[in-house]
C-alpha cells in the first residue's frame, strides 16, 4: 500500500506531473495550489470546486502537512518565533518580523548547519539534516495562517540609516501581513538546493504566494557553484554573509571561505547580477569587537567590493557563551558605517529585533539535537585553554 504524498511542498511543475499521473488536467494543479497556499486549506473535502471523485482520491493518496508547532513566542517588539518539530528529536525555528511598511518572514532550510561560522550559535550546535521542500514552505504556510488568525503588531524598520544606529522613532503598532521572505534562518540554503528551489518556485507562483522576486531573498555564506545555479534556475534577491574583508580573516570566521575564497565569491556575485531582480548584492557583516570593525577593515571592504554594486547591512553581534566574541560598541559601528557610506556604498545598520526570545540574527539555535557534539567539544577546548 502506497504512503500518501505530501503535496504541500511540490513546486507547480511537480504538482502538475502528479496530477497527470492521477489522470487530471493541469488546471487541477492550479486549483490545488490556490486552495493550499492562498486559502491555507489542508482538508480536501472543503476544496469545493474540485470534482468529488478527485477529492476522494486526494483524501486517499495525498495530504497537506506542515511541521508541528512546539512553541509560539512573541517578543515585546512584535517579533514572533515558532519552534517547529521536524522529527527524530530535531526542531527548527521560523521568525516573523513586523515592520511599519512590510512583514518579513525568516525561514530555515536545515536542522542545524554544517558551515559552522564562528559567530553563529546555530552553527555551534552541529548539523542534523536538510529540510524537505514541504518543511520549508510549511513554515510560510503556518505563519500566514497564524498571522491571519491572530493579527500582528508592527514596529520600526529593522534596517536603519547609519546615523540612526542608536535611536529610532517608533511609528506605533500596525498590523502587517507577510510581504517578504528571507532564507536567513537555520542552515545554508544553497547546501539544500533542491528543496530550496522548490520552495522558491512556490513562493513566486501566482497561484500560490505570488511574491515578487525582489521580495524573496536567499542568504548564502558563499557556495559559489550554487550561486551560479540559482542565477540560472530562479534568480531572486541575493544576500551574502561576508563578515570579513580578507581571506585570512574570513577563513577564521566563515570556514567555507577556504573552499571558495573571496576572489571567486566576488566573481560569482558579478555573474549573478546579470540576471538578478535587484541591481545590487547585499553584503551582511556581523560587527565583532576588535575582530573586523576597524577603519582599516572598512577600507579593505571598499577595495574588495569596488567592482561589485552592493549594499552593506551591518549586524550587531548577539553574544553567546561558546563564541568567545563580543559586540562592537555602537560608536565604532557608527564610524564604520560612515566610512563605508563616504566610500560610496549604501550602508544600513540592522536594528536588533526579538533578542528577548532569542530570535535575533545568529541566535536561531532551536532545540536541534547536536549530533556532532560541536558545542561540547568547543567547551572542552575552552576549559583546556583556561587550565593551560
Amino acid at each position: 500500500m502506497h504512503h500518501p504524498v505530501d503535496i504541500l511542498g511540490l513546486a507547480p511543475d511537480e504538482l502538475i506531473a502528479v496530477c497527470d499521473q492521477w489522470g487530471q488536467k493541469p488546471f487541477r494543479a492550479r486549483q490545488l495550489l490556490r486552495w493550499m497556499h492562498q486559502r491555507g486549506e489542508a482538508d480536501f473535502s472543503r476544496m469545493t470546486d474540485l470534482a468529488k471523485g478527485f477529492r476522494e482520491r486526494l483524501s486517499e493518496q495525498a495530504l497537506v502537512r506542515a511541521p508541528e508547532v512546539l512553541r509560539d513566542h512573541c517578543s515585546a517588539d512584535g517579533t514572533r518565533k515558532w519552534l517547529l518539530d521536524v522529527g527524530a528529536g530535531n526542531a527548527v525555528e521560523t521568525v516573523f518580523i513586523p515592520e511599519v511598511s512590510r512583514g518579513t518572514l525568516c525561514v530555515s532550510t536545515q536542522a542545524g548547519c554544517a558551515v559552522n561560522c564562528r559567530f553563529c550559535s546555530t552553527g555551534h550546535q552541529g548539523f542534523a539534516r536538510n529540510l524537505t521542500a514541504h518543511e520549508i514552505i510549511g513554515q510560510l504556510w503556518l505563519a500566514q495562517r497564524a498571522i491571519e488568525r491572530d493579527g500582528v503588531q508592527g514596529d520600526v524598520p529593522t534596517d536603519l540609516p547609519a546615523e540612526e544606529v542608536v535611536e529610532a522613532h517608533d511609528a506605533g503598532p500596525r498590523a502587517r501581513a507577510i510581504t517578504n521572505v528571507v532564507f536567513m534562518g537555520m542552515g545554508e540554503p544553497l547546501q539544500n538546493y533542491g528543496a530550496t528551489l522548490s520552495a522558491l518556485r512556490l513562493m513566486l507562483d501566482d497561484h500560490a504566494y505570488g511574491l515578487s522576486r525582489r521580495r524573496v531573498t536567499v542568504s548564502t555564506s558563499g557556495v559559489v557553484p550554487m550561486i551560479d545555479r540559482l542565477r540560472e534556475d530562479c534568480p531572486v534577491a541575493l544576500a551574502v554573509s561576508l563578515h570579513a574583508p580578507t581571506d585570512a580573516l574570513r577563513d577564521s570566521l566563515v570556514p567555507l571561505n577556504r573552499k571558495y575564497p573571496l576572489a571567486e565569491l566576488m566573481s560569482a556575485c558579478l555573474r549573478y547580477l546579470e540576471k538578478a531582480p535587484r541591481d545590487f548584492i547585499t553584503f551582511e557583516y556581523v560587527m565583532l569587537d576588535a575582530i573586523n570593525d576597524s577603519p582599516e577593515h572598512a577600507e579593505q571592504l571598499l577595495a574588495l567590493t569596488r567592482r561589485v554594486p552592493c549594499k552593506f547591512n551591518l549586524i550587531p553581534f548577539n553574544p553567546f557563551p561558546a563564541s568567545g566574541l563580543h559586540k562592537s560598541p555602537a560608536d565604532r559601528v557608527r564610524a564604520f558605517a560612515r566610512l563605508l557610506s563616504d566610500g560610496g556604498k549604501v550602508t544600513t545598520v540592522r536594528r536588533t529585533r526579538g533578542d528577548d526570545i532569542d530570535a535575533a540574527c545568529g541566535q536561531l539555535a532551536g532545540e536541534v539535537r547536536d549530533r556532532t557534539r560541536v558545542g561540547e567539544r568547543i567547551q572542552r577546548r575552552v576549559v583546556h585553554l583556561a587550565r593551560a
